[in-house]
């Protein structure tokens, strides 16, 4: 049943729009007067009627009462001069003594493709500082560095997500759908009923692997291992697509020889995953017709995750799955706009349309654009926790500009974070709440969300989507755009900064055009009329490339390439000190940092607060049973939560959802070498009984 709630005047009555959390953006129409209903749209694809409980309670978030609504200087409530001002006044400060780079941007992955856009041109145009990343860095960064490498191009899933419910098998790999983006299972679900399998890879019993035919439970930070294994017994039994891997790739005899000493008797000594598993998974995958690899965060948030990613597209160019229709290799993404975040300038080594930023053509088009110099661009700047270690030290910059994130809960080592952030001479926070960050602020702007403000949103697909505005915003609040505006404006760049996202989209349509991700032949016009519009679309004539690889693949030469990964343990494992290991994750009535889902009564209701999971065995030897407190001890901080007891964990493992503050105090900031992803999913811990 649709959930009604107070509702702001004025508004729009019926407005067709999406949902303001994961990736999949759901369809919903937002009806407005009296009262806020919201109620799931049929026409999109990816949703296709069905929300999950984030989305039928996202009219709150309209209508809360912790709603910001004045900026704040100090902890005092000023006027949007006064407080644009000042922020400018300090900027201009900051950078007279310490160079452009002592001013940070930091972005988010929900902030629309205009904002992204408009928020990495005003880092390198106005501010020309080389230091802006985003916590999209903390999401899918592994699967973008791999599916780069393989394939040319990184897109979430390089096909439309309904092809799943017409596959025979999916293997998920690191992946709780059920909880993270409930409306994703039913084309799982369609898939089983058809007589489809699913295979689910995950240390714990999830939502999701509950619903699995064949579930592999690895020790955390093993899944690179369970993946060569997977591959040996593939090429061992004869199951690879000879014909398919000379047509279309490259580099599989280096990648043969490096599997053969990954067998899987010693593989299941390695992972605790038995060899009879492993082979019953190979027998699905290769005896399906039509057969798809998804990975998640479970595989890609660790020191090694571009390299699992990469042995997992082994696996599948080997059984020939990626470019073929119904068939393939896709990242399960998750932020609303990880997709589309990166694709448009906040990630620090990248331009709009995906350009490198180091690149002297790819500078050369995207400055004509801008109208500016090439060589007055800024290069490459330091990724998302590098940046946040370096604030406020003597090498790195003194005041960050942060927008539509909350690392005080969403980062590792999150302690550390917060002594940066204290150094800092100047924190400006742009949000709609008051998050655990911005109360740290120094400057506090009020921002727009989700259902006041038009603008597109990239999910999962690559297909382009429309968010229109539903209801007006509380007075006083101002749009992303505008401040980044108002703030051009007092520091000399005011022109090339518009408040109306459609300019800004029109922009980024220029600017990305002949780019890998190329949004030229997008228009509002055309994501209205067709629900969307896959990239890359180079001119208006063009249907859009809702499966880019089935002829060619992205690489100059248009084909795959294998990459010999070699397994290796989390950068911290367990010892007689720390004898257990902690992985985190989501859970279903939370989002992200639980900045707007933990003021909501619903959500609340069914998830409170934070708790640490753990097998009966453990928690038999600790004393403990369900509720009791438990303190939980890494080498970067300890944090408290309630014991919740589940024989659907591993002995050796705990699990704590990072939607409140704690579980981040504990997590490991090492990083992958080639993605930067910090190595969130894995780090040694002990656990004690509270007090």
């Amino acid at each position: 049943m649709p959930i009604s709630l107070p509702a702001p005047a004025p508004v729009k009555a019926g407005t067709a729009t999406h949902c303001p959390y994961c990736a999949l953006q759901c369809g919903m129409n937002v009806a407005a007067g009296e009262t806020v209903a919201i109620t799931p749209r049929d026409d999109i694809p990816a949703n296709a009627g069905g929300l999950c409980q984030k989305g039928w309670t996202a009219g709150e978030l309209l209508t809360g009462g912790e709603r910001l609504t004045t900026p704040l200087l100090h902890g005092r409530e000023v006027g949007w001069d006064e407080a644009l001002d000042f922020v400018a006044d300090r900027i201009r400060a900051v950078q007279a003594e310490h160079g452009p780079d002592g001013v940070a941007v930091f972005g988010g992955g929900g902030l629309t493709n205009e904002k992204a856009y408009q928020l990495g041109k005003f880092a390198r145009v106005v501010l020309r500082t080389s230091q802006i990343d985003y916590n999209g860095r903390f999401c899918m960064s592994s699967a973008a560095a791999a599916t780069n490498r393989a394939f040319g191009m990184d897109r979430g899933l390089p096909f439309p997500i309904t092809d799943l419910a017409r596959a025979d098998a999916v293997l998920l790999a690191g992946g709780n759908v059920a909880e993270t983006m409930p409306p994703f299972v039913r084309h799982l679900a369609t898939m089983r009923e058809r007589g489809g399998r699913l295979v689910v890879i995950d240390p714990r019993v999830t939502a999701t692997a509950r619903q699995a035919d064949l579930h592999l439970q690895p020790t955390p930070g093993t899944d690179l291992a369970l993946a060569l294994a997977l591959l040996h017994i593939v090429i061992a039994e004869g199951h690879v697509d000879e014909d398919y891997v000379a047509a279309r790739t490259n580099g599989f005899d280096a990648v043969r020889t490096s599997v053969a000493a990954w067998w899987p008797e010693r593989v299941e000594r390695v992972t605790g995953v038995p060899v009879a598993l492993m082979r019953a998974a190979v027998e699905i995958l290769a005896g399906a017709d039509r057969a798809a690899i998804l990975t998640g965060r479970g595989t890609e948030q660790h020191a090694k995750g571009t390299d699992t990613v990469s042995a997992f597209i082994n696996l599948a160019l080997a059984l020939g799955l990626p470019g073929r229709e119904g068939s393939g290799y896709g990242c399960v993404t998750g932020q609303g706009n990880g997709q589309g975040g990166r694709e448009h300038g906040q990630k620090a080594d990248q331009l709009p349309g995906y350009r490198k930023i180091d690149d002297p053509a790819a500078r050369a088009h995207v400055a004509a654009v801008w109208g500016v110099d090439p060589d007055t661009l800024p290069g490459p700047g330091r990724s998302a926790y590098e940046l946040l270690d370096a604030l406020g030290t003597e090498a790195g910059p003194r005041a960050l500009l942060l927008f539509g994130s909350n690392p005080l809960v969403s980062a590792p080592r999150a302690g550390r974070v917060a002594e940066r952030l204290a150094r800092l001479d100047l924190l400006v926070v742009s949000d709609l709440v008051m998050s655990e960050t911005a109360a740290t602020a120094d400057v506090v702007l009020p921002t727009t969300q989700w259902a006041e403000e038009s603008g597109t949103m990239t999910n999962l697909e690559g297909r382009v989507l429309l968010r229109r505005r539903a209801v007006a915003p509380p007075p006083g609040v101002r749009s992303d755009l505008e401040i980044l505006r108002g703030l051009a404006e007092r520091l000399g760049g005011a022109e090339g900064f518009p408040a109306d996202p459609r300019e800004v989209f029109d922009e980024l349509r220029r600017a990305s055009a002949g780019g890998i991700a190329d949004y030229a032949g997008i228009t509002y016009e055309r994501i209205a009329a067709e629900t969307g519009v896959f990239w890359p679309c180079p001119a208006e004539d063009h249907p859009g490339t809702p499966r880019p690889f089935l002829d060619r693949f992205a690489t100059p030469d248009g084909r795959a390439r294998f990459t010999p990964v070699e397994h290796r343990g989390p950068q911290e494992d367990v010892d007689g000190e720390y004898p257990l290991y902690l992985t985190t994750g989501r859970v279903l009535a939370h989002y992200q940092s639980g900045a707007q889902t933990r003021r909501i009564a619903a959500l609340n209701a069914a998830a409170a607060d934070t708790f640490v999971e753990l097998h009966p065995d453990l928690a038999e030897r600790l004393a403990v049973t369900s509720g009791d407190r438990l303190r939980v001890v890494s080498r970067r901080g300890e944090t408290e939560g309630a014991a919740r007891v589940n024989p659907g964990i591993r002995p050796d493992t705990v699990f704590m959802p990072f939607h409140w503050p704690g579980a981040n105090l504990l997590t490991n900031p090492a990083l992958d070498p080639a993605s930067r992803m910090p190595e969130f999913k894995v780090c040694a811990v002990r656990v004690e009984r509270a007090g």
